[in-house]
């Protein structure tokens, strides 16, 4: 009986996997460097001992901002794997995911100029968050901080000025 709950969970572990590998594939590569910079700084926190990598979107938002500037709001789930922070060259199917620890929800809100690079000025905003903990109000007011900052003024506004 163990070893057919043993032979499930593994089932399930890399069906989730190969699933969130086609989901983290599917996603357009300005979504893909936001989600890389948050598991980047999810990395660099002292006290994460596993890689995390990418789980699942709930929510995409993308703006064009004129000048050949993009806003990106991205909402998604970080999971951790069975491997340890700092494995060379982590992937899907090198680092199934653990089933024992909660999401990290994650939000990333940034600029990219001419579809390159995240811009640094603004600075990004990357905020996660153990799913567990995440109450409707730091929900709230991380949204509210994305769409708040200074990522989508500018340009509409400077030719709107009448002159004197």
């Amino acid at each position: 009986m163990a070893f057919v709950l043993s032979v499930l969970l593994l089932t399930a572990g890399v069906w989730s996997s190969t699933e969130a590998q086609e989901a983290y594939t599917k996603l357009t590569e300005p979504y893909r460097k936001g989600v890389d910079l948050a598991i980047q700084q999810v990395s660099n926190i002292p006290a994460a001992r596993q890689h995390f990598l990418f789980f699942k979107s709930v929510e995409l938002s993308d703006l064009d901002v004129g000048y050949r500037m993009s806003f990106f709001y991205h909402h998604f789930y970080l999971k951790a794997t069975t491997c340890a922070k700092g494995t060379k060259d982590p992937n899907f199917s090198k680092c199934p995911f653990r089933n024992d620890r909660p999401l990290l929800d994650c939000v990333a809100c940034y600029n990219i100029y001419n579809e390159e690079n995240i811009e640094s000025s603004p600075k990004p905003y990357i905020h996660c968050i153990h799913k567990p903990t995440l109450s409707k109000e730091a929900h709230k007011k991380r949204r509210d901080q994305c769409f708040g900052m200074n990522h989508i003024s500018g340009g509409g506004t400077l030719l709107a000025q009448k002159s004197p």
